[in-house]
């Protein structure tokens, strides 16, 4: 990195339906080690949510330069669905 050249912080949130987690991260972090940090603070475990921004799934091994993320961006967490429809018997 150049003298005098700080890597740019932004101030990012996880939305969920109990609440919102703030951070404040470099862009060139790595979106798993937010997730994870939001899972911990949430006490549950990791694979817990999901996260979308702008309406597109966030994986884990992006950055948040790579997802777009600027400034104030929020991010939403989902409650992860494992498993389809029920059993009917016939």
């Amino acid at each position: 990195m150049a003298e005098g050249v700080k890597a740019e912080a932004i101030n990012i949130s996880i939305k969920s339906t109990d609440g919102e987690v703030n951070f404040k991260i470099k862009k060139s972090t790595r979106m798993g080690k937010v997730f994870s940090a939001f899972a911990q603070k949430k006490g549950v475990g990791e694979g817990h949510y999901r996260f979308v921004f702008d309406g597109n799934r966030v994986g884990e091994d992006v950055t948040a330069a790579e997802v777009g993320l600027e400034d104030g961006d929020s991010i939403d967490a989902f409650v992860e669905q494992q498993g389809g429809a029920a059993d009917r018997a016939l």
